[in-house]
This record gives C-alpha cells, sequence and structure tokens, in this order.
C-alpha cells in the first residue's frame, strides 16, 4: 500500500513498490488523461509533474513517488479554468489525434515554470516529447503564445 499524493488529494492504492507511477494513476486512481506510449520512458505520452517536475511515470516507480506531489492533465489548470499551456494549445490548433498531447503540455508547463520565456534553444532542449502527427511548428507557436500570455 502506497499513499500518493496527486492533484492535491492524498490516495492510497494497493499496489507493489516498484510498480510505475503511470499505472497506478491510470488503473488505480482512474485518471486517465495520462496515457501509455512506449514504457521506456521516451515517447513523454506519460508526463506529469512530480514536485513541479516534468517527468515521464512509467519510467518512474510509485515508491519514488510517495510523499511528492504529482500533478497529472487534469490537475493543470485552477478553479476550473484551462492552464495558459492548454489554452494556448486549442488557439494554435495543436491536436491532431491528440494522443500525446497530455503528455506535451505537462513538459511544456514545467519549462515555462522555469523558464517563463523559453527560447527556440531552450524549447528543442527541454521538450523531446514525440508528436507522430507531426505537429511540432503548432507546438513551438503554442509555447510562444503561453509564455506571452
Amino acid at each position: 500500500m502506497a499513499s500518493l499524493t496527486i492533484n492535491g488529494k492524498t490516495i492510497n492504492v494497493d499496489v507493489e513498490d516498484d510498480t510505475p507511477l503511470l499505472w497506478a494513476i491510470r488503473e488505480n486512481v482512474g485518471l486517465t488523461g495520462t496515457k501509455y506510449g512506449c514504457g521506456i520512458a521516451q515517447c513523454g505520452a506519460c508526463t506529469v509533474h512530480v514536485d513541479g517536475v516534468a517527468m515521464r511515470s512509467c519510467g518512474v516507480t510509485v515508491a519514488e513517488a510517495a510523499g511528492k506531489q504529482i500533478t497529472t492533465i487534469e490537475g493543470l489548470g485552477a478553479n476550473g479554468a484551462l492552464h495558459k499551456v492548454q489554452l494556448a494549445w486549442i488557439a494554435s490548433d495543436v491536436p491532431q489525434c491528440g494522443y500525446c498531447q497530455s503528455g506535451m503540455i505537462m513538459a511544456v508547463a514545467a519549462l515555462l515554470q522555469e523558464k517563463p520565456k523559453p527560447t527556440d534553444d531552450d524549447i528543442n532542449e527541454a521538450i523531446t516529447n514525440i508528436c507522430r502527427c507531426g505537429t511540432f511548428q503548432q507546438v513551438r507557436e503554442a509555447i510562444h503564445a503561453a509564455a506571452s500570455a
């Protein structure tokens, strides 16, 4: 049994300590906005924030996440309002299939927290999530729009 704090709520999950955080979030807590993509922490579809840092939840164990603040896409906005990155995503018409989008949005939100006005080089270095639809130009446009919001 592990105690996780997800989107401000403490939740007990009955899983082994080495269970990937992704599976606890999706299967035990029922928050399905965090997606399974590759399972080897490469694609970024499963990105969440752990103590404010963007992390690929398929590569983080429940034991490593216990006692830390975990934020999923469902908890990114505040008081029923979308986060500025989510708003920029909509305005820039980023999603195609949408599968990678929650992880991409979480990675961008963490980048903007660290660097409120990122350069293209900052974006290239920090946003390594994979989008099979190839919307990278719209993603960059949305990042700059969110940084200006």
